[in-house]
């Protein structure tokens, strides 16, 4: 089976619970294609929760879920060391973490202190506690979700946190037809019923074959530009880091693998730039007084930062 075929596969059968949410679902595959992480922000009762539950179900994948709280303490993420009194030694008992697919809901609703205690997990796969170090499962895959800072008692999450996180996305309100179709399923929930569609075998060589689609150098030179560029736009008090750079390489290939193609083009970069980079950049206080937001920078990056002249004709030849 192709690999576009596969992530075809899933994409509809995740539309069976998630309606009218293909392109989100897709970016989402994009994040477990890369080994990355995803960020959903938008407000309660959008479907956040059912698009997670729905790709592990896909998926067969274990699936745990971690409801942040103020109260919320590291050790209830990553687990704990008890004494064992008939054997006289410790044992480590595991958190939730030590799952293939972890939903972190609503993450900003607890400590900076409590949301580090991912930092580890996210970044290398691992996670050390009492100083022994444990590997995770794989695939894994973590899709965090938060209200918008605006929400009473959030607490916005730190830039090496936001760093982590491979793309942010919101998944917005439904049309009118969809809410309709939504309203209509919910008399008899298709979540239950959704079967598996891919193993997690099949999505570890998925996370291999991505690594094999071609980027031009063409195109990594315009993925570079667009990131040095938002170090150096007037309105930018922190732009993204050579980590944004990768992240927006890693997943232009991943999206071009989810459409079909085996290289990279322009529009892939463009299409994937506001969720890879946008999260990245800390605006200067007067450029957010003026509103517009970090995403319509890179908007505006996209349309000032030439793509370099042949790109097109190159990537026509290679179809």
């Amino acid at each position: 089976m192709k690999a576009s075929e596969a992530l075809s596969r899933v994409t509809q059968n995740i539309e069976r619970a998630v309606v009218g949410k293909r392109r989100e679902i897709q970016y989402v595959l994009v994040a477990l294609l890369c080994q990355g992480h995803v960020l959903i922000e938008d407000v309660p009762g959008v479907g956040k929760t059912t698009l997670v539950r729905s790709l592990a179900r896909s998926l067969g994948c274990d699936f745990r879920r971690i409801q942040f709280t103020p109260d919320l303490l590291p050790s209830d993420v990553t687990g704990v060391s008890v004494y064992n009194q008939k054997t006289g030694e410790f044992e480590f008992r595991p958190g939730p973490i030590m799952s293939q697919i972890v939903l972190a809901d609503e993450i900003n609703r607890t400590s900076p202190k409590t949301q580090s205690a991912l930092l580890e997990c996210m970044e290398e796969g691992q996670l050390t506690v009492d100083g022994v170090t444990r590997r995770l499962p794989r695939p894994f895959l973590v899709l965090a979700t938060q209200n918008p800072i605006e929400y009473e008692g959030t607490f916005p999450l730190p830039e090496a946190q936001l760093d982590r996180f491979l793309i942010k996305l919101r998944l917005g309100y439904p049309s009118l037809r969809e809410e309709m179709t939504v309203v209509e399923r919910s008399r008899r929930p298709p979540l239950e019923e959704l079967g598996q569609v891919l193993t997690a075998d099949e999505v570890l060589h998925l996370q291999q074959v991505v690594k094999d689609v071609h980027v031009d150098e063409s195109v990594l030179e315009y993925i570079v530009r667009l990131v040095q560029a938002t170090r150096e736009h007037p309105d930018v008090y922190l732009g993204a880091s050579p980590r944004g750079s990768i992240a927006l390489y890693r997943t232009s290939q991943a999206i071009a693998l989810t459409r079909g193609r085996n290289y990279v083009t322009p529009d892939d970069v463009k299409e994937m730039a506001p969720l890879v980079l946008a999260h990245r950049i800390i605006l200067r206080p007067e450029a957010q007084l003026r509103g517009g937001g970090a995403e319509a920078l890179v908007e505006d990056l996209l349309a000032q930062v030439p793509v370099p002249a042949g790109l097109r004709s190159h990537a026509a030849r290679r179809a």
